[in-house]
């Protein structure tokens, strides 16, 4: 997500003139994605905790919603995994798009053509294929795939914070936008409670 974000920006073309509202739709959807992520947790760990519900598989998730959704629960957990299926299809391969062309010095952005931007959106769509080859192989063990991916990504989390919050840093690079004393803190300290989790 920070890839997607801070590329994303880019390619609006967002100016200092725009900074403001950029800064405020980036604070928007950060503290309604961890308030939807907080009551994910919150009641998910509640709804598994009371009735001793032991998962490992999606048919096991789906069905331990059953006390709180009734005969519904298997379509709500389809519809909410279907939804974060398809926010995952398009940031994840756009993020690692993004980040391949940035480093190779590629022409890149979801608004240009396969001519104009051949390695961006190649990428994008061999990463697309190969997710959706991955996701119909047959008994494929989802949650232990699932569980894989987010230790990967939280390994690597620290390490995108790090270099983000050095190159926010750097006068030279950022000019009048370096990152002030107290919100420097604060990120710093965000990065090494993340870091230790």
């Amino acid at each position: 997500m920070q890839v997607f974000v801070q590329s994303s920006v880019v390619e609006k073309g967002v100016t200092t003139e725009d900074y403001a509202k950029t800064k405020t739709d980036v604070w928007v959807g950060t503290i309604f994605a961890i308030l939807i992520v907080f009551f994910i947790v919150v009641s998910t760990a509640a709804t598994l905790h009371k009735f001793g519900v032991q998962v490992s598989t999606a048919a096991d998730a789906a069905r331990a919603l059953s006390p709180l959704a009734g005969k519904y629960a298997e379509l709500l957990f389809g519809v909410g995994l279907f939804g974060a299926s398809m926010l995952a299809a398009g940031v994840l391969p756009l993020a690692t798009a993004y980040s391949i062309s940035e480093a190779l010095g590629f022409e890149k952005g979801v608004s240009r053509s396969f001519r104009e931007a051949p390695i961006f959106l190649g990428t994008f769509t061999f990463l697309v294929a190969v997710g959706a080859a991955i996701a119909v192989i047959p008994n494929l063990p989802l949650i232990r795939v699932l569980l894989v991916t987010q230790v990967i990504n939280g390994l690597l989390l620290p390490v995108v914070l790090f270099a983000v919050l050095r190159l926010v840093n750097k006068k030279e690079l950022m000019g009048d936008y370096v990152t002030g004393r107290v919100y420097n803190a604060a990120a710093w300290l965000t990065v090494v409670v993340v870091t230790g989790l």
